[in-house]
């Protein structure tokens, strides 16, 4: 019996375009993803973009071999033995969601949102913020400790 080819899905990006994901192998999802990230930042042209550009690569040079995966209708997350955390853009505003941040030291007070919650924390970042990138990369290299120790246990 012959083998049907496999239909993309269909998904919308926050900014309203179409955008395909192709259910393939899981290297494939991962280069679909970034090809979305990178779209998305073409996409917002502004200091929103320049923003999770910069941010995204903070990821990746806090952890190497971070995966970046593209949910919710358009939101930008990345792991590494677990979530760390999402990259969110809204109108004026960049938020990152670190999905076990209440669990995480923050001695340079970077989490600035969603700080009465028990389990995520945020760092909202308007136009013209600077990140810490010392403080900013400990942080996701902790989350990513977290999780591996999360993980064993």
């Amino acid at each position: 019996m012959a083998e049907k080819a496999k239909k993309p899905a269909k998904k919308r990006s926050s900014g309203g375009k179409q955008a395909l994901l192709m259910k393939k192998s899981g290297s494939q999802r991962v280069e679909s993803a970034s090809r979305l990230i990178d779209a998305r930042i073409q996409e917002l042209g502004d200091w929103r973009g320049e923003t999770l550009s910069r941010i995204r690569s903070l990821i990746k040079q806090a952890v190497p071999g971070v995966t970046e995966e593209w949910k919710w209708r358009g939101v930008p997350v990345w792991y590494h033995d677990g979530m760390i955390c999402t990259g969110e853009t809204y109108k004026n505003v960049v938020k990152v969601t670190f999905a076990k941040g209440a669990q995480l030291k923050d001695p340079s007070k970077l989490f600035n949102s969603s700080l009465e919650g028990n389990v995520r924390r945020a760092i909202d970042l308007h136009e013209g913020d600077k990140v810490n990138d010392s403080a900013f990369k400990a942080l996701i290299r902790d989350a990513v400790a977290l999780n591996n120790a999360a993980s064993r246990g």
